[in-house]
C-alpha cells in the first residue's frame, strides 16, 4: 500500500490534525520544541527511534500505526503482531475465553478491530437466532448483524436511539483509528433502513440494549472491556464486549436460556 512508503513527516503531520492539536500543542506534550517538530513534519529532520514512540504515545497513536511509523522512520517494528490463532497467543486468547465463560449466564462477546466476531460464550448465540443465514457466515460482523433489517435490527428496542448510538460509536472510532475499512463499515450500516417510525434519537448517558427473543423482551446494560496494557498489536485491537440484565425478568429468561 502507498501510505507504507509515506515519510514519517506525513503519518506526523495527518496524525496531528487528526487529533486536533496545533504544532504548539503537540510540542508542549512531548517537550520539544515547535520549531523541530515542524522539522519533523517537513522532513528537514528524521526524528529518533525514541522520538518516533513519544509522539505516537502523546497522539494515542495505535500500535498497528506505531509500527508503521517506524518503518517509515527506518526502525524495525517495536510491537509483535500475530494472529490470534498463533500458538504464542494461546495464554491471551484463554485470558478472553476464561472472561468470557465467567460472565454466562449473561452474555458476553469478544470482537476485532473491524468489529468481526472472534468468539463468545453459550448465551449469546439463542440471542441471535433467526438472523439471516448470510449475516451468520464467519466472520460475523457484530455491527452489520445488529443494523441489518435482516438482522437483529427489527427485534431492537427503540431501534432509533440504539442505531444513532452505534453509528456514532462507530464513527468515533474510525476518525480515531484513521482505519478506512472501518469508515467502509460506516457508510454501509448509514445506507440501511431504519424500521418506520423509529426516529433517531440523542445518546443517552447509558443506552439499555433492548431485544426481543421469542415473547420476552430482554433489557441490557453493555460495557465494555479492553486491553489497555497489551504490546501486542492483535490483542490491542480486541474488545470484549459484556451485557448485564437490567431487571428480574431477563436475568430468569437468561438462566432459561
Amino acid at each position: 500500500m502507498s501510505t507504507r512508503l509515506a515519510p514519517i513527516g506525513d503519518h506526523l503531520r495527518s496524525w496531528r490534525q487528526r487529533r486536533r492539536m496545533s504544532q504548539m500543542d503537540l510540542a508542549l506534550e512531548a517537550e520539544i520544541s515547535t520549531r523541530h517538530l515542524s522539522c519533523l513534519e517537513t522532513g528537514r529532520a528524521m526524528p529518533s527511534r525514541g522520538m518516533v514512540l513519544r509522539l505516537a504515545e502523546q497522539l494515542e497513536v495505535p500500535l498497528r500505526e506505531r509500527n508503521l511509523w517506524l518503518a517509515s522512520a527506518g526502525f524495525a517494528p517495536a510491537y509483535p503482531e500475530r494472529p490470534l490463532e498463533d500458538p504464542s497467543m494461546r495464554p491471551a486468547r484463554a485470558a478472553v475465553e476464561a472472561v468470557l465463560a465467567a460472565h454466562a449466564p449473561n452474555p458476553a462477546l469478544a470482537v476485532d478491530r473491524h468489529w468481526n466476531l472472534v468468539s463468545a460464550n453459550a448465551s449469546v448465540p439463542p440471542l441471535i437466532a433467526g438472523a439471516d443465514a448470510s449475516l451468520l457466515v464467519p466472520p460475523v460482523n457484530v455491527m452489520r448483524l445488529a443494523l441489518h433489517p435482516a438482522g437483529l435490527a427489527p427485534r431492537i428496542g427503540d431501534f432509533g436511539a440504539v442505531r444513532a448510538h452505534f453509528l456514532a460509536r462507530l464513527a468515533r472510532q474510525a476518525t480515531v483509528s484513521g482505519d478506512p475499512a472501518l469508515a467502509e463499515l460506516l457508510r454501509e450500516l448509514r445506507g440501511y433502513p431504519a424500521p418506520a417510525g423509529s426516529a433517531e434519537e440523542p445518546e443517552a448517558l447509558a443506552l439499555p440494549f433492548r431485544l426481543r427473543v421469542g415473547e420476552a423482551e430482554l433489557s441490557f446494560l453493555t460495557t465494555t472491556m479492553v486491553f489497555g496494557t497489551a504490546h501486542e498489536v492483535s490483542l490491542s485491537e480486541l474488545t470484549v464486549e459484556t451485557f448485564f440484565p437490567m431487571d428480574e425478568a431477563t436475568r430468569e429468561a437468561l438462566r432459561r436460556l
